[in-house]
Formats: C-alpha cells, sequence, structure tokens
C-alpha cells in the first residue's frame, strides 16, 4: 500500500494527542505499555487480544508487563473516561444509547451469562455493555460504556475471582444508561436528543427524567406497552392501537442513512399518554411512532417520541432512525479495533481495554475531523503504524539490522 506522503506528521500528531492522558499514570513503564497498547490497537493484527497485539508490537518477552498495565496496576479508567470525554471537539448532538452483546465460547470472562445476545439474534452465552455515542449528524464518538453484571457475578465468590469492587451494584440497563447520560451532561455536551431501543424506552423512570430535563427522545417499545390516546377512555396495548389504524393512517415515508441508499416502510403516528400506576393525567403526552415493513409479512415496530405535536410525521422518522449511527460506529470498533476481542477475566481489565478502544477510535476521528485533511482509513492507518513498528524493532534489536544491511547490495528476485 502507498503511504500517504504527510505519515509521518500523523505520528507526530498521534504522539502528541495521547501526551495529555500520560498524566493518567504513575509510572514510566505505565506510560509505555499505554503507547504500545494503542499502537496494538490500531495494527493489523487480526485479533487484539493481548498476546496477539503484543506480537505486534513488542518482544513477547514483556508479556506479563502487558498484561499488569491491563489487569494491575493502579490506575483509574474512569478518571481517563472524563479526559477523554473532555478533548472531544464536537459538543453537541443526538446521545445514542445501545446494549450491545459479546459472544463468549466460556464462563469464566467477567459478565458472562445466559442472555439475550443482540449479535447472534438470539439467547446465548454472552458479555453485554450498555454504551452512549454522540451523534452529530456527520460523525460519532464514544463517550462512555458500562458491563451490565448479572446478580451470578456479584456474589462474594466472583466478585474475588474477578476483582469486582464491592462499591459496584447490581443495576439494570436502563440505570447503566442513565449514569452515562448524567455523564454526558456533566462533561458540557449539549443533547439535543436520546435515542435508543426497547431495553430503555420501556422503562418509564428514565423517560420520565428526560421529561424532566426537557431533552427530547425518541425510543423504541415493546408491543405490550399500554398508553392512553387522546380522547381514549381505557388504556390500550400498543400492538393493539397499531393493529385498528385505518389503512389511510399509513404513509410511506423514506430515510437515508447516511450515504447509503434511501429505504421506505409504512409510518403512522398518534398522540397518547403513556399508562402509569397513577392518573395518566399525571404523565406526559408523547408521540407513539409505528414503523411497518413494505413486505408481504410486515413487522410493527413501535416508538415513543418525545416531539411537540406539530411536527410532521417525516420529522418523527428522521429523528427515531437515526439510531442506525451506532450500528456504523460499532463496524469499526468491534470488527477493526477489537472492542469484543479482550480474553481477559477482569473487571478492571474490560474497563480498560473497552477505555483504550474509546481512546484509538477518537483519535481516528479526531484526523478524520481535520479541515482539508485525507480521510485516514484503518488499513492506511495500519500501513502507517506497522512501517513504524517495522523500523522500531530493528532500531531495537541492532543485530538484525545488521544482518539486513549485508544484503543491501544483493539483487534478489522473489
Amino acid at each position: 500500500m502507498l503511504l500517504p506522503r504527510d505519515a509521518p506528521a500523523w505520528l507526530d500528531r498521534l504522539s502528541a494527542w495521547l501526551e495529555p492522558f500520560e498524566t493518567s499514570f504513575g509510572h514510566v513503564a505505565q506510560r509505555g505499555a499505554f503507547r504500545r497498547y494503542l499502537l496494538g490497537l490500531l495494527s493489523d493484527s487480526r485479533r487484539k487480544s493481548m498476546s496477539a497485539m503484543l506480537e505486534r508490537v513488542h518482544d513477547p518477552g514483556t508479556y506479563q508487563a502487558f498484561q499488569h498495565f491491563i489487569s494491575h496496576a493502579p490506575w483509574d479508567h474512569a478518571r481517563v473516561w472524563r479526559q477523554l470525554r473532555a478533548v472531544i471537539p464536537d459538543r453537541e448532538g443526538v446521545l445514542i444509547l445501545d446494549a450491545t452483546s459479546f459472544p463468549k465460547q466460556g464462563t469464566q470472562s467477567v459478565g458472562v451469562a445466559r442472555q439475550y445476545c443482540g449479535t447472534l439474534g438470539k439467547v446465548a452465552n454472552c458479555q453485554v455493555a450498555v454504551t452512549a455515542a454522540l451523534w452529530t449528524g456527520v460523525r460519532a464518538w464514544m463517550l462512555g460504556a458500562a458491563l451490565y453484571l448479572p446478580d451470578t457475578w456479584l456474589t462474594p465468590a466472583a466478585r474475588q475471582r474477578a476483582k469486582i469492587p464491592t462499591t459496584v451494584r447490581f443495576q439494570e440497563k436502563w440505570r447503566l444508561a442513565l449514569t452515562l447520560l448524567r455523564q454526558a451532561r456533566a462533561a458540557g455536551f449539549q443533547i439535543t436528543a436520546v435515542l435508543g431501543d426497547a431495553d430503555f424506552g420501556d422503562n418509564s423512570t428514565l423517560r420520565q427524567h428526560l421529561h424532566r430535563s426537557r431533552v427530547p427522545y425518541a425510543l423504541g417499545v415493546s408491543s405490550t406497552l399500554t398508553v392512553w390516546r387522546v380522547g381514549a377512555a381505557r388504556a390500550e396495548a400498543v400492538r393493539t392501537i397499531a393493529d385498528q389504524l385505518p389503512r389511510r393512517a399509513w404513509r410511506v415515508v423514506a430515510w437515508r442513512n447516511g450515504r447509503n441508499r434511501p429505504w421506505q416502510a409504512h409510518f403512522a403516528a398518534v398522540r397518547a399518554t403513556p399508562a402509569r400506576r397513577w392518573p395518566h393525567r399525571h404523565a406526559q403526552e408523547i408521540w407513539v411512532l409505528f414503523e411497518r415493513d413494505l413486505g408481504t409479512t410486515p413487522r410493527i415496530k413501535a416508538y415513543f417520541v418525545a416531539l411537540p405535536p406539530t411536527v410532521s410525521l417525516r420529522a418523527l422518522v428522521r429523528l427515531a432512525h437515526h439510531r442506525w449511527a451506532i450500528e456504523q460506529q460499532y463496524l469499526e470498533l468491534k470488527d477493526e479495533l477489537g472492542l469484543d476481542h479482550f480474553e481477559g477475566r477482569s473487571y478492571p481489565g474490560w474497563n480498560r481495554h473497552v477505555l483504550l478502544t474509546a481512546l484509538a477510535y477518537t483519535w481516528l476521528q479526531h484526523e478524520r475531523r481535520r479541515a482539508g485533511a485525507r480521510l485516514p482509513s484503518l488499513p492506511i492507518a495500519r500501513a502507517v503504524i506497522t512501517e513504524v513498528l517495522t523500523a522500531h524493532f530493528f532500531v531495537t534489536h541492532p543485530r538484525y539490522l545488521e544482518t539486513m544491511m549485508k544484503f543491501r547490495d544483493f539483487h534478489l528476485r522473489i
């Protein structure tokens, strides 16, 4: 691959960008391991486990020190997350909440349980993490992540095995999401709306928090949730309302996810108040948005959308479908940067790996944001880093360099 002429400048910027984060590491060995880990995530290693990355970035003999940095060294991943959120240049956008899953073969990785795995579309052995991403309409930024821990991981024996602090308590996915939302707002981000699926939309406490904060939202909901339609005498299930809507209530609306081809579906929307245990007059009126596929066996999805009663159906659809951006983000975070490749078993190790993956992703987004800059695709970035690692290898192994210099004048045909 032909390297860009400004490759050295890229590396200078990467080095300068990492410097402020090094204040979180109290020892020079930690700072060195920090940089090696970031280079490993950006390298061409197929797997982003510690052993696989280390083979690409340094002498494998230092594996124990590398593992110590991730699993045992005394540094605070929460502090580095705060630093990361502070340097994200885009400060306004839609916050996308998501519960992403990491399939696992064994049962020893922290947080693993038989639970619904969105990656596989079924109940399976997996970890589940709640994440928050800022979507500006142009690019996404990862603002935080929290591992969901089932009750079985909070026993004294499991805590000791996975190094889970006693201060970590059981929290439902919606509570983890609410914490991530609060962290984003505390960091100064202007959240124009919150998006999420039914893991979050089904929870009335989360929705009420958004209402009190006057933050618009578009959240997926289960078909069994009940609402009071305006003027209705009783509460009805969301699916029941969808089935009773007349044909004229449905309209074909098209939307586009980024530069991809347009999509189309049937949509309908009604004003309603979510049913609660106390009189429904205390809850806030919202839109219930219905989406029905155009196929011969159409599926129906439903969303609660907190937007004014005067907005158009197209505006409701546009907001609800901004969630596609999180899937694009996961393509790079998982498939390219190894977000789900961590093979360690401890709670601190998982949190640190996810944080460092977010750092690598944020640096790429920083580079892509630079005015007039050539967009650094991952293959190009990896080619640059591979060149650097090769040079580093010869500098740190002079005997190999001496051997290779003997072949300098040979004309080899391969």
